[in-house]
């Protein structure tokens, strides 16, 4: 008799959640169907060496399952790079401090974020493109260091001035860090993701690839129509308003 009993349930939840967020995961880079193939592989292979008992072509697979271990880390070691990113980053911990911490209500960062707002909307009615990449819990020193170092305080004029049309640093994306503007005219990488609307260009592209490999905020203005957007864990919040995008960046400020 088989027994069944809330450790087993656990067990079983346990990996139905793990399964998912990793095919959450794979989804988001662009990986889904290999994760399915992998899936439908492993399926074959129980039936095979299991059920079936298939010595021929179970020995063949149990010989490509002892190598794929070594393949599937080549193969994934950005998304397993990530995986692990997200399980050990600083949000998770502050979230743990904040329900010990005496500090209910927590002071927005109002000095960073109203001349990032404002100059958003600036670019906005004067149809100048933007992308702005804010640093949250995982470090984005890889992609400051493909661009042009500045260190300096949040200010709407330097912001403005760097976005304009003839700033030789225009077409890269502004990185902010720690409350400051680290670099400019930076390299994201471009998500080759097919649900993105065609409308959409190489901005959003690019937004939505750091969004997809990092838990960072990136900021679009559209150079064609003016509009505000997000890009957040490879979702677009798009033709935000100016009330939107304060509250947005707001609340994700105060998670830092």
């Amino acid at each position: 008799m088989i027994k069944f009993g809330i450790v087993d349930f656990i067990d079983i939840v346990a990996v139905a959640l793990l399964l998912y967020y990793i095919y959450k995961l794979m989804k988001e880079s662009s990986s889904a169907n290999i994760f399915s193939g992998i899936l439908v592989f492993i399926v074959v292979w129980l039936l095979v060496t299991q059920l079936f008992e298939m010595r021929l072509l179970g020995g063949i697979l149990n010989q490509l399952v002892n190598v794929g271990a070594l393949a599937l880390i080549i193969l994934f070691q950005e998304e397993i790079r990530h995986f692990f990113s997200s399980i050990g980053t600083r949000r998770r911990a502050n979230l743990i401090i904040r329900l010990f911490s005496k500090k209910k209500n927590e002071v927005p960062h109002r000095k960073e974020i109203i001349p990032l707002v404002m100059a958003c909307m600036s670019m906005s009615k004067q149809k100048e493109g933007a992308l702005i990449v804010i640093e949250r819990n995982e470090g984005l020193g890889e992609i400051i260091r493909t661009g042009e170092m500045i260190n300096a305080d949040i200010s709407q004029r330097l912001i403005e001035n760097i976005f304009f049309k003839n700033s030789p640093l225009h077409d890269g994306a502004m990185v902010i860090s720690h409350g400051r503007i680290m670099a400019a005219g930076c390299i994201l990488p471009v998500s080759h993701d097919a649900d993105i609307p065609k409308a959409l260009g190489l901005r959003h592209r690019s937004a939505l690839g750091i969004s997809q490999k990092s838990d960072c905020l990136a900021l679009i203005v559209s150079e064609e129509t003016g509009g505000i957007s997000i890009a957040e864990n490879g979702q677009f919040h798009l033709r935000l308003s100016p009330e939107e995008l304060e509250r947005m960046l707001t609340e994700q400020w105060n998670e830092m």
